[in-house]
C-alpha cells in the first residue's frame, strides 16, 4: 500500500461517522482542496445514482452531466482515464452545455477520475474548483489514492454492478436515477413512445428549463404527464 493510500485510509478512519462513501468523499474534498466534489455511480451503463455531493453546486453539476450526456464525469467513466480541464471557460467546444452549467455555478476547473475495481467500472469522482488551474502533482496522487478507496466503498454500499448483466457502454448519458426510468416508462405508455424517445423528451425539457432531470421525473411521477 503506497503512502498516499495509507494516509487516506487513516484520515477516513479518524473521521466521525464511520467508514462510509460520504465520509471518505468529504475527506477527499478537503485533502485535494476541492471547492465542491461529487461522486456518480453507474451500474451496467443504465442505472445512475448520486453517491455523494458536497453541496448544491456539486449536485447541480452532476445532474447537468446526466441531463446533457457530456462532461468530465462521463468522459472519465467511458474512457477509463483521468480527465482534467484547467479552465472550463475554454471548454465550450468540448462540452457546451456542461460548461455553461459550470459557469452558472461559478466553477472554473474540473478533474474527474474513474472509479474502478479490477475490470469493473463503478462510476467517477468529480473534483470541482472555483478558480482555473490543474491539480498539483501531489494533489493528483492523493486523488488517485482516494479514488481507489471510494470505488471499494461505493461497491460495498451499491453492489448493483456485481449482480447486473454486463452491457456494452453506449454513447451519451451514462445511466439515469431510478425515478427517471420510472417516469420514462409512464410517458412511453401514455404517449405510445419508445422508452428512448420518452427519455429524450425529458432530457430536452430539463435542458430548456435549466432544471435537474430528477425534478422533471418527479413531476411526471406525480402528474402522469410531461406538460
Amino acid at each position: 500500500m503506497d503512502d498516499d493510500h495509507a494516509a487516506a485510509w487513516r484520515r477516513i478512519g479518524a473521521a466521525d461517522g464511520g467508514i462510509t462513501l460520504a465520509v471518505a468523499s468529504a475527506a477527499c474534498a478537503q485533502d485535494v482542496a476541492a471547492d465542491c466534489l461529487g461522486v456518480a455511480l453507474v451500474a451496467t451503463g443504465e442505472l445512475r445514482l448520486l453517491g455523494y455531493a458536497s453541496d448544491e453546486r456539486a449536485r447541480r453539476l452532476e445532474d447537468a452531466q446526466l441531463t446533457t450526456g457530456e462532461g468530465p464525469c462521463t468522459d472519465a467513466f467511458v474512457q477509463r482515464a483521468l480527465i482534467e480541464v484547467a479552465d472550463l471557460h475554454r471548454a465550450y467546444d468540448r462540452w457546451p452545455a456542461f460548461s455553461q452549467a459550470a459557469a452558472d455555478q461559478q466553477v472554473r476547473s474540473a478533474t474527474a477520475l474513474p472509479l474502478t475495481v479490477g475490470d469493473l467500472r463503478i462510476g467517477a469522482l468529480d473534483i470541482y474548483r472555483t478558480a482555473p488551474g490543474l491539480l498539483t502533482e501531489r494533489q493528483r496522487s492523493v486523488a488517485h489514492a482516494y479514488a481507489r478507496i471510494l470505488a471499494l466503498l461505493a461497491l460495498d454500499e451499491h453492489p448493483h454492478p456485481l449482480t447486473a448483466r454486463h452491457r456494452p457502454t453506449r454513447p451519451g448519458p451514462q445511466g439515469y436515477p431510478p425515478s427517471v426510468h420510472l417516469a420514462a416508462g409512464i410517458l412511453a405508455e401514455k404517449y405510445h413512445l419508445p422508452p428512448d424517445d420518452a427519455l429524450a423528451r425529458m432530457r430536452a425539457r430539463a435542458f430548456r428549463r435549466a432544471q435537474p432531470l430528477r425534478q422533471i421525473a418527479e413531476y411526471v411521477l406525480t402528474h402522469r404527464i410531461l406538460d
